[in-house]
């Protein structure tokens, strides 16, 4: 997409080039830069650089002309020669190369160059979506075949985008000059000012809107009040033949009202929080038609260009402050071209999240306090590595239009038009299965609640395999609460992901009634595996002595059982040492167990060092920590009951 489209619809004179010395050459490209004669400065700057000159200023700026005219190929090519010249480059290079590389199909590049933009730029959100959606083309897969797409029959070899339907007409702004004599170039782009055109619904019947909507500048982007009367749109600072201008004394755009009085279109005014020192752009009405959103670089503007919403009053006798939408959708790059329907959705193009490259297309939830979120990228069908943007889609039939520059148009800008053939839902299944915590048995007819915020969600009982399932939404947090007799219950806490799948949750429940015999360990009912010590002493320390309090309650409910208490260690240590350590060990936990109202005729005890290790780890023998941990463990077997 003509980076003029997207937003900064700037008007400037032609500027002429003269001289052959290189540097005359050069000073004269930077000035076309200046004034975004983007045309002329890529033809001067590359036969400058084709000769072998090298300049980082060069390259930028010879960088910058052809990505903001789309031409990703060429912008990656002199952002590449940039930074071979220097890395130690702004962070909004970094994000045009990467741009610039994805929308090649340069991905693993791209990647590479976006990993270093996120550890250099920490702070940029830009880098925090990155890092937050690793897996960000899974997502995008996942949410592609989902359209029926075509040409919309009335493209030009001309920009042609911002498609708006009304009364079964649409309306679209293009940069086709049908005039017969006076034909008027912008010299950024090298094609006509864009005018509003209007064509029937599935016609190829294109005609010019001859209003007085159009003018001689950049006209583009209308949009309808549903009873016809009102139209917001968007035009360069001009009106009744006067140009606004802002401080370097250019015309930029902002947003207009006109209303129908008897069948013409008069009253033509800027909104009344426009101004000439910053752009205002792409207007959508929010169903009920109160609030206008719109995109800005307005002061408070997070990135480029951010999406704001103003509130329409009542009496259609003015307007509320601009508000901005928010860090959950706006980021330090370009926001622009938001569509919002009556499903509490808001679509929008950018370049700040992660893409397939150039200004994909998102939809995200507008909560009730204003927020945005659950953005997602509506995928590939949609989305290219080039610009897609302008979309709009009707949420009863399902069908609308986009605009997009892709391979395999007419030319710069295309209209087209879809079918939602599946509409963007994230499903997602949260399932497990129930078993014995000790010995892994399945247990089937469980009882198990599924809880969001403590209100229950959905009861169900496990099959005979064990297994629950529960349909959830993506992104919400979740309780799962597992209720069996003769087992304690059990509740755990799952974040679902955002991305359509599966969620397995495994649930396995303690015993709460344990049964045991003669020759049995009793610290395998609380599943004590060791009376933890410090370091090469026998003090019991604060946790074994919570878990000593369940042995001592058991002995005190059973006044006839009767414990012998050993202790052992791992290998690593002498036998002898580690013999009499696990002898004091267990000699502390008799003298606890006394000192709290045991007799001492019911408890015996012993250490055995390392003479009677459950795996291989003896002497020498190369083992982890936790092959080792098995061996360090106390034991209470049962000798009497």
């Amino acid at each position: 997409m003509k980076n003029f489209i997207l937003f900064y619809i700037t008007i400037f004179s032609f500027v002429a080039l003269e001289g052959n010395a290189q540097q005359a050459k050069i000073k004269a490209a930077n000035k076309d830069y200046d004034t975004y004669a983007y045309i002329d400065v890529i033809k001067t700057y590359e036969k400058v650089a084709l000769k072998g000159y090298k300049s980082e200023d060069m390259f930028r700026k010879l960088g910058d002309s052809y990505y903001f005219n789309s031409e990703f190929e060429g912008a990656a090519k002199w952002y590449g020669e940039l930074f071979a010249m220097n890395t130690n480059i702004e962070s909004e290079y970094y994000y045009r190369y990467v741009q610039s590389l994805r929308a090649t199909g340069q991905i693993d590049k791209a990647d590479k160059m976006m990993n270093e933009f996120t550890s250099k730029f920490e702070n940029d959100t830009r880098g925090k979506l990155y890092k937050e959606n690793p897996n960000y083309m899974d997502l995008i897969k996942e949410n592609s075949g989902r359209y029926k797409i075509e040409d919309a029959g009335i493209n030009s070899k001309y920009s042609d985008y911002g498609t708006f339907v009304y009364n079964k007409k649409l309306y679209f702004t293009s940069a086709r000059d049908t005039g017969n004599f006076s034909k008027r170039k912008h010299s950024w782009t090298g094609e006509h000012f864009t005018n509003l055109y209007v064509s029937d619904v599935d016609s190829a019947k294109v005609k010019k809107f001859k209003t007085a909507l159009n003018s001689k500048f950049h006209d583009a982007t209308p949009i309808f009040t549903k009873d016809g009367k009102t139209v917001y749109f968007t035009r360069n600072n001009y009106l009744d033949g006067k140009k606004g201008k802002n401080e370097n004394n250019t015309t930029l755009v902002k947003l207009y009202k006109a209303t129908l009085e008897n069948d013409k279109w008069t009253n033509i005014t800027a909104l009344p929080f426009t101004s000439d020192n910053y752009s205002t752009a792409h207007p959508a009405l929010s169903p009920d038609e109160k609030t206008l959103y719109f995109s800005s670089d307005m002061p408070g503007t997070l990135g480029q260009s951010d999406i704001f919403k103003v509130a329409i009053n009542d009496n259609g006798g003015g307007y509320g402050s601009p508000q901005n939408l928010g860090p959950t959708i706006n980021t330090e790059g370009k926001e622009t071209f938001p569509f919002v329907t009556n499903e509490k959705e808001i679509y929008f193009s950018s370049d700040g999240r992660p893409g397939l490259g150039g200004l994909d297309v998102y939809v995200g939830k507008m909560e009730d306090n204003g927020a945005v979120s659950e953005i997602q990228n509506i995928g590939a069908d949609v989305n290219s590595p080039k610009d897609d943007f302008a979309y709009m889609i009707d949420p009863v039939s399902r069908k609308g239009y986009f605009s997009s520059n892709k391979i395999g148009g007419h030319g710069s800008d295309d209209i087209y038009k879809f079918l939602e053939t599946r509409k963007l839902q994230c499903i997602q299944e949260l399932n497990g299965i129930i078993t014995d915590a000790e010995s892994g048995i399945i247990l089937p007819r469980t009882k198990v609640t599924l809880y969001e915020n403590q209100v229950v969600k959905n009861t169900i009982l496990s099959d005979a395999a064990g297994f629950y399932i529960f349909p959830v939404e993506c992104g919400k947090t979740y309780n799962v609460r597992a209720e069996k007799v003769d087992y304690a219950t059990k509740e755990v806490s799952i974040t679902i992901e955002k991305l359509s799948g599966k969620t397995s949750l495994p649930i396995a429940l303690d015993k709460s009634k344990c049964k045991v015999t003669i020759g049995d360990d009793l610290g395998k009912c609380f599943g004590i595996k060791m009376i933890y010590f410090d370091l090469d002493k026998s003090d019991i320390r604060t946790e074994a002595a919570i878990d000593l309090e369940k042995i001592l309650d058991v002995l005190d409910s059973h006044p006839t059982m009767k414990l012998d208490i050993r202790s052992h260690t791992d290998s690593r240590q002498t036998h002898k040492y580690n013999e009499a350590l696990s002898n004091r060990r267990a000699k502390s936990t008799i003298d606890w167990l006394i000192k709290n109202g045991i007799n001492a005729n019911r408890l015996t005890g012993k250490g055995f060092g390392e003479t009677q290790l459950v795996n291989q780890c003896s002497d020498n023998v190369i083992c982890t920590e936790e092959q080792h941990q098995a061996n360090r463990r106390s034991e209470f077997i049962i000798t009497a009951l």
